[in-house]
Order: structure tokens, then sequence, then C-alpha cells
């Protein structure tokens, strides 16, 4: 079972090679985030004429987030059931082959002095509450997408430069892996503990991706029960590298199911 993760930077900018890509590597699901697009406006039809399925929340100009699967998914919930906002723009959950997949585009946070700082904090308390709720490290557990956080130093260039960066600030790496304390692995970083190796690439800093100064803020986080089963991952720097990109690029993962 192949799984996939990729920020758009809006879907409807980024179908051919969102297209391509499916058609290249058909994924079991493709985890999108960023799709910027309300739903009465979502481009469905080329993705089912392809011969996919897709659940999708969005919004006009901002967040949204989409499951694209060979088989159409079950159980699709949007959003937290936690009774504040339920930001389901930011949040999919579905059964996908057996798998329970999170897809989810964690607060980027703006600025240290923001209230969206101070919320991308709580959105990851929240999140390890709803883990908690609702499933069990024994179970098939998918956690992907975009999380605004580089883990550790190896996880962004020139990290000295970047202690009050909102993606790498202490608090937001404790907040993560209280997050991943439920009981998730890096799924990438078992196949490659290297440094140096990233997922998003700004689109200001010239020649970037030659240059590899990035940051890796796409993961794959699985339950003890299905990183067991984990034979492969990857970063695709290739759609990255085409014309209009998406400043990020697609992170995928293989599961011997």
């Amino acid at each position: 079972m192949k799984i996939a993760t990729f920020n758009a930077n809006s879907i409807r900018a980024r179908m051919e090679p969102i297209l391509a890509w499916l058609a290249q590597h058909r994924p079991d699901a493709l985890c999108i985030q960023e799709t910027k697009v309300q739903d009465a406006e979502f481009p469905r039809a080329p993705l089912e004429a392809a011969g996919w399925h897709v659940a999708f929340c969005g919004e006009k100009s901002y967040n949204g987030v989409a499951l694209i699967t060979k088989q159409p998914a079950t159980d699709v919930r949007f959003g937290f059931d936690d009774g504040a906002q339920a930001d389901p723009t930011r949040l999919v959950c579905a059964q996908v082959g057996g798998v329970t997949i999170i897809n989810t585009y964690v607060p980027q946070g703006r600025e240290l002095t923001h209230p969206m700082f101070a919320y991308k904090l709580e959105w990851f308390r929240r999140l390890r509450r709803y883990f908690d709720r609702h499933f069990k490290p024994t179970g098939k557990v998918l956690w992907c997408g975009d999380l605004n956080v580089a883990a550790t130093p190896q996880d962004v260039h020139s990290p000295e430069l970047y202690e009050d960066h909102v993606c790498f600030h202490p608090d937001v790496r404790r907040g993560f892996a209280a997050t991943c304390e439920w009981g998730l692995t890096d799924v990438f970083r078992k196949f490659h503990p290297e440094p140096g190796r990233y997922s998003f690439f700004d689109y200001r800093t010239i020649n970037a991706v030659k240059r590899n100064i990035g940051w890796r803020l796409d993961y794959l986080l699985a339950s003890p029960a299905l990183a067991a089963r984990a034979t492969a991952a990857d970063i695709d720097l290739g759609p990255r590298q085409q014309p209009k990109a998406s400043d990020h690029t697609p992170v995928w993962a293989e599961f011997d199911l």
C-alpha cells in the first residue's frame, strides 16, 4: 500500500502535475493540504475522469484538505469534535484500505507574538487528545500532512538561524513531540536517518532546490502496528523542480499490508 502527502498550495494551480504524479505512482491515497478552494469550485471532474475518488473540505484562497484515493474512502470526517473551533478545512480523517488516515494542515503560526502561534501550540494539544479519544496504537493509524514543524535540527538548513521561527521554535518542537508520544513513528526517518533531506523550499530563495536550502515540514507518522509494516519511504523532488511548482513536494511511504 502506498500513501503520499503533498501541500499543493492551490490544487487548481497544480492539477496537471498532480494528475501526472498520480498516473506515474498510482498511490492508494494522496493526502493534499492547502487546496485553497471552496467546495463548489473544487476540481473533482478531472480527478474522477482519471478514475480517482476524492473527498475534500476547503475555503476560498485559504487552507483546505483533500483525500485522493484509488478506492472510495469510508467513514470520512472533517475537523475536530471537541466542542471548540472544528477547523474542518485543516483536518480530514478516513478509512482507506484498512488504514486510518488523519490528514492535517497544521497552522503555520505567523509570528511568535501573534495569536495564531498560541493557536498552533493548542492545535497540537487538541490533536493529541483527538488521538487519545479515537484510536489505539495497536491499530493501523497514519498521521500525515504539512505539519509546519521541523522536528529536529537536521530537518532544516542552517538550524542556528531559526530558533525563533514559528516552525522551529522549541515550544513548537515540544508540542509536536508530545503529540507523537501517543505512539507515532516518523516513517521517512526509519529509512533515511541522514540530514539534508527537505520537502519545502521557499519561493523567495533563489535556486533553493539546487542549493538544498529547505525544510522538512511534511510527514507520514505511523502507529507501531503500521510502522512495523513500512517497507520504503522517500521525498520526491521532481514536482518541486517543475515550472509553476508548489513550494512543497510529495513525500510517500509504502506498507506491506
